[in-house]
């Protein structure tokens, strides 16, 4: 599971980021689901490692444009290149409307298949190996957070162990394989949690924007691998966060440490964070961490690589999108007593 952060700025674009949207690839399926669609979303995947082929399921937070404006112009592109890659759409009531309308006035017609879901608080989709659930998070308009759960998987199947007890192979390996317990033909009882390794226990992804502090973004967030959550403020500027109900970098921060999470990434960023300022990203950084000391600083292009449980301790892996924000002048350290992605600027 890889993260890829293909926009990071809140409201509008600058020179160095595009607005909201999140790809998660799931590379043992050859998918990509996206999450959030703002403007410029399509010409960011041509700049990435993403195959906009892939592209199975697109999760929507809330209507505004910042967040959706760059829908249309990806469906349709799909479609001109001739993808059969069905796209199925996950958002708040009147998403629907809102594609039935574009595709209406712009007369976009689309070759593949594109279905839309009206989404509600409670469980999203799911299949063998992931759910997907939402809750509605505190914004002007309806805003839902998602939680995205790996269904947690047998160990590696002891192969070697199953021709020693003289098992069979076929049917019976896939059986064990699954954990149940199989008769042989001479009558003995083979459990399959004796031939298979230690499970392998399913990863979790929050991601919650537009929201400010609410218990629902702690409760999708509950022991997650990995919490993306909006930081458009800095802790000095709370009285904006309240009335505009974005959160503060202290607030992500908060919401990381309530619900026990192993790695913040920070994101949705106003454009008055930039170097030549009197605050940049660096500092919002520094304030959450102050609070919850695992919190790294999304950018436009960056790969996180999401560790299996049983892998947490394991080096992460410095992806080709990282090396690529290095290449644009952002210098990565990595602490190897945490595994800490720090960025500076």
């Amino acid at each position: 599971m890889e993260i890829t952060f293909l926009g990071t700025s809140s409201g509008v674009p600058t020179r160095s980021r595009n607005v909201s949207s999140v790809a998660l690839r799931l590379p043992q399926r050859a998918e990509v689901w996206l999450f959030d669609c703002g403007e410029g979303t399509q010409h960011q995947l041509l700049r990435s490692e993403l195959r906009s082929s892939q592209i199975r399921r697109i999760f929507v937070t809330h209507m505004h444009g910042d967040h959706i404006f760059g829908l249309m112009g990806l469906l349709a592109s799909c479609g001109l290149a001739g993808s059969a890659q069905a796209i199925d759409i996950y958002g708040p009531p009147g998403l629907d409307d809102y594609i039935r309308a574009c595709s209406k006035y712009s007369y976009t017609y689309f070759s593949h298949r594109v279905k839309v879901y009206s989404v509600s608080p409670g469980l999203v989709y799911e299949d063998e190996d992931f759910t997907v659930s939402c809750l509605l998070l505190k914004h002007r308009v309806p805003a839902y957070g998602y939680r995205i759960s790996e269904k947690d998987r047998p160990g590696r199947f002891n192969v070697e162990k199953a021709v020693e007890l003289g098992i069979p192979s076929g049917p019976l390996y896939g059986q064990l394989k699954r954990g149940e317990t199989v008769t042989l033909p001479d009558g003995r009882k083979i459990r399959g949690a004796d031939l298979c390794g230690e499970t392998e226990i399913g990863r979790k992804i929050a991601y919650c924007t537009d929201t400010i502090y609410c218990d629902s973004a702690v409760e999708l967030a509950e022991d997650a691998d990995v919490l993306i959550h909006e930081a458009t403020f800095s802790h000095g500027e709370a009285q904006m966060a309240f009335e505009s109900l974005h959160s503060t970098s202290t607030m992500a921060a908060q919401v990381a440490l309530a619900a026990k999470v192993k790695q913040l990434i920070m994101t949705h960023f106003s454009p008055r964070y930039t170097p030549g300022n009197s605050m940049d990203v660096k500092d919002l950084l520094e304030e959450a961490r102050a609070i919850f000391s695992n919190t790294i600083l999304a950018r436009d292009f960056f790969v996180y690589e999401v560790p299996r449980r049983r892998m947490v301790e394991e080096n992460l892996k410095v992806s080709t999108g990282i090396r690529f924000c290095c290449a644009i002048g952002c210098l990565f350290a990595i602490a190897a007593n945490n595994n800490t992605i720090i960025l500076i600027w």
